[in-house]
């Protein structure tokens, strides 16, 4: 076998729908067995240690059409600053609970668009989190911008707050691509936003990347590599494009007959990875890219690289506080899910109530496979046997229930003993091989496509 992915061989994993394995179990496997009583318990029980925060902010100006996040078009202010005061009152639940005894490493606002609200009410929520948790002096504060929108002001705000990292979603330059997913933007905002970000102190930049989107060629996909590296980001996240417009209805507006094949979209994958490690980034996981002097790079170097819902991160915290309708949060207990409709979080929240919709409940195994899972996503390799000794399970057992023959005869993996390693023309099927390991996954589940 050679060290090569045949045309079949590509199709046939490439085509696979699989998790992102951002955690697991995954977010299918949640069930309404976990509720309020149970998070309550978890976050009282939790001992003093460090912690994250992730807010989620679900509103946008206008809905681009690729998107797979939980978000809604806000035309007026109203709905906004209610969802916003809200949020401050679930904060307020939850410091309840945990009691001074969380030290925040990691806070990150994802949406939707968190730099759509007034600057006033950025600045509140931030001294809210800061009034009722402590935030380390060094901790990171990120958040997500879409470029077209974010003002002076805002930017100045970001500074001010203590903000340290920016991800704008770039996703292509091509006009024909923007205008077939219904997000034209100008080079030149994207330009802007950066210099405004920079000059106000946030000076670490990610960029988001799209491939596999309709209209697009590979021949796009790197002029846009070609000008987004003109502003040297310190990261870039490159993800494929997942069609699912039974889960997302406002993807029926893009023509699944534009969408290029799996060939194709490797191919776009591969030239765009190809691109930025030539010039200088580190090629980190699965589709993350990093300059040599960023944390995210040290981490990979080191084997201390994480994955979380937000990607690959430095973040080593076991807890991971979600906030805001849909957020998801990690105890060393389990998964807790938010209402994802905003007028039943916003009810619940009203009542004093934490709104929880739904979880999972974690067993010795889930533990177990998560963390063989992670390596293999993060490092594309594992050592069964430091891990199975760390969660008292034997190797042979779990490489029993590991599919992992047809792995090996296709040529994507290899194994001596307990050591298990995706070969390197592999690692973009890495999601394909971790699957092996997933003691949940069916065939039922609505996932992206393996490449």
């Amino acid at each position: 076998m050679t060290d090569t992915l045949s045309p079949e061989l590509l199709r046939r994993y490439a085509d696979a729908r699989i998790p992102r394995y951002t955690s697991y179990p995954t977010a299918p496997n949640f069930s309404a067995e976990v509720g309020e009583a149970d998070y309550r318990h978890w976050l009282a029980s939790l001992p003093s240690t460090d912690a994250s925060l992730y807010l989620h902010i679900p509103f946008c100006r206008a809905m681009c059409w690729y998107c797979g996040c939980h978000t809604t078009v806000a035309a007026r202010e109203a709905p906004v600053l209610r969802y916003l005061h809200c949020l401050r009152q679930e904060i307020e639940l939850v410091a309840r609970y945990t009691r001074d005894l969380l030290s925040i490493r990691h806070i990150h606002f994802g949406g939707g668009t968190p730099t759509l609200m007034p600057v006033n009410e950025m600045q509140s929520v931030i001294e809210h989190l800061r009034r009722h948790f402590s935030v380390a002096l060094n901790s990171e504060i990120a958040i997500e911008i879409d470029p077209r929108t974010l003002s002076y002001e805002m930017a100045a705000v970001l500074g001010l707050c203590g903000f340290n990292r920016a991800s704008l979603g770039v996703q292509s330059f091509d006009l024909a691509v923007q205008q077939a997913i219904n997000r034209v933007q100008a080079f030149e905002a994207v330009e802007s936003a950066v210099r405004l970000l920079r000059s106000n102190g946030l000076r670490r930049i990610n960029f988001d990347l799209i491939y596999g989107l309709p209209k697009q060629s590979l021949q796009s996909c790197l002029e846009t590599v070609e000008r987004a590296l003109t502003l040297r980001p310190d990261r870039f996240a490159v993800f494929g494009y997942a069609h699912v417009p039974s889960f997302k209805p406002h993807q029926r507006r893009i023509d699944g007959a534009s969408l290029p094949d799996s060939e194709t979209r490797f191919a776009q994958s591969r030239a765009i990875a190809e691109a930025l490690v030539r010039a200088g980034y580190i090629e980190i996981g699965l589709d993350h890219f990093a300059l040599p002097d960023d944390p995210l790079a040290t981490a990979a170097a080191a084997g201390r690289l994480h994955r979380n819902f937000q990607g690959y991160t430095t973040d080593e915290a076991e807890v991971l506080i979600g906030l805001g309708a849909s957020s998801i949060g990690r105890l060393p207990q389990g998964f807790v899910q938010n209402q994802v409709r905003i007028p039943e979080y916003e009810r619940l929240v009203r009542e004093c109530r934490l709104p929880v919709a739904r979880g999972y409940r974690f067993a010795d195994d889930d533990r177990l496979r998560g963390a063989i899972i992670e390596r293999l996503m993060c490092d594309h390799r594992v050592d069964l046997g430091t891990i199975c000794q760390r969660f008292g399970a034997e190797p042979a057992v779990v490489l029993g229930s590991a599919s992992l023959g047809p792995l090996i005869a296709d040529g994507l993996l290899e194994r001596q003993g307990t050591q298990v390693r995706v070969k390197p023309h592999a690692r973009p099927l890495v999601r394909s091989i971790a699957a092996a390991f997933d003691a949940h996954l069916s065939a039922d589940d609505q996932h992206s496509r393996g490449v």
